[in-house]
């Protein structure tokens, strides 16, 4: 751990994923009080946000990790946050001329931008960092994320609220413009040649194709299908759990996310420390995980006792810690080194694809019917993965997380 907090590398792309985690949240939180109070606090404006949020990754998903493949890290990295700071700069002249609306599009390029910048993150550990050490240093970097997941929702709503949207984009371009700087202090970065030159279709397809011949995968892809259903049902709708549910403000959603955060922070330890007792019975946990996952979603419909729903939430990040870790080993077990980028390439988007489905339908299915009634349909999804995970054949030991970790993206109800 000396040496790894020695390496230049690892801590200027720490130190610019920091940066981003506080941009991100800085940009949630202000974008979605800023929607609510222009439309009205209309649950259609809200989820058509988190919509736009996920659209972009769904799209640029596989594309851009098959291109950060090809491309140049280090001025992918640096051109990612040049480019976010000048389109949130456009953004602040279009709200200042009127154009409220524009906000909307800052969260669309921003997630366009990122699915190109953060492959060349993991190439940059790749080439820069040992082998022995790449776990602990993707460790650290999720562990930042756990803990902003905690942190960012208060700086966030704390920005906004003292200091206002025109504070809080300001904020934004210079937290993008300083990563995009200390960035380019990494070591000049350079592709080795390919022994066969092929396109980028080619490797695309190529990925595809891979994934569609092995049944695990299949299987893996229609489990993320479903619970990104799940999770876009309830996802835009948490502040309405606020509001009608317990009775707080808007702002009081920072607590349920930050109560999340807890979770994820100290599942990710507890994964960490009982990996081989995981391992062992990866599919028992796995199914385990989805059906405490759909009595918690219910559970938070349920609730009108704040203390309650916080520890829903807490348990709901730590059963997404612990399954980002079996499902981050098993992805390194299952796929080909040469493959893994482009397979978590095919998976995110699936996810992505239900995550968008249910953003989109859940402002109208609450018009139309009830928060209860898209809270336990969400329950009820979360509990038919139980019978996909049960079909998975995990028969092998689950291996310790090796040099090529992926990076994924957030498992989170």
């Amino acid at each position: 751990m000396t040496s790894l907090f020695k390496n230049r590398v690892f801590l200027i792309v720490a130190g610019a994923d920091l940066l981003q985690q506080i941009g991100i949240w800085i940009r949630n939180m202000a974008l979605l009080f800023y929607v609510m109070e222009q439309s009205g606090n209309n649950p259609v404006a809200v989820s058509l946000l988190t919509a736009l949020e996920y659209l972009p990754i769904f799209l640029f998903s596989l594309i851009g990790g098959t291109f950060a493949d090809r491309w140049n890290p280090k001025k992918t990295v640096i051109a990612g946050d040049a480019l976010s700071a000048v389109s949130i700069l456009v953004i602040l002249l279009l709200v200042l001329a009127g154009l409220w609306q524009a906000v909307f599009v800052a969260t669309v390029v921003s997630a366009i931008v990122s699915q190109f910048s953060q492959p060349s993150s993991s190439v940059l550990f790749r080439q820069h960092v040992p082998a022995e050490q790449v776990g602990s240093a993707v460790g650290i970097t999720q562990s930042l994320m756990a803990i902003f997941t905690i942190l960012g929702p208060i700086l966030g709503t704390f920005i906004y609220t003292q200091l206002g949207l025109n504070a809080s984009l300001i904020a934004l371009i210079l937290v993008f413009l300083t990563a995009a700087g200390i960035q380019l202090l990494l070591p000049d970065a350079k592709r080795e040649a390919r022994p066969e030159a092929t396109s980028a279709w080619t490797d695309l397809k190529d990925g595809l194709h891979y994934v569609w011949e092995r049944s695990n995968l299949r299987i893996t892809a229609a489990l993320f299908l479903i619970s990104g259903l799940s999770i876009g049902l309830t996802q835009p709708l948490d502040v309405f759990l606020v509001i009608e549910r317990l009775g707080l403000p808007k702002e009081g959603v920072q607590w349920l996310t930050a109560s999340e955060g807890v979770g994820m922070l100290v599942g990710g330890l507890a994964a960490a420390a009982a990996a081989g007792w995981v391992g062992r019975y990866r599919r028992g946990v796995m199914t385990g995980i989805m059906l405490i996952w759909s009595v918690l979603t219910f559970v938070e419909v349920l609730s009108v006792w704040t203390p309650l729903t916080a520890g829903a939430r807490v348990l709901s990040g730590l059963c997404g810690a612990f399954f980002q870790v079996i499902f981050t080993a098993f992805m390194i077990q299952e796929v080909k080194q040469e493959y893994i980028g482009r397979a978590n390439g095919v998976m995110i988007p699936v996810m992505m694809a239900g995550i968008l489905l249910g953003t989109g339908l859940s402002g109208i299915l609450m018009n139309v019917s009830s928060l209860f009634v898209v809270y336990g349909v969400s329950s009820l999804l979360t509990l038919s993965c139980c019978l996909l995970t049960l079909r998975l054949k995990l028969d092998q030991p689950l291996n310790a997380i090796q040099a090529r970790t992926p990076k994924n993206v957030s498992y989170t109800k």
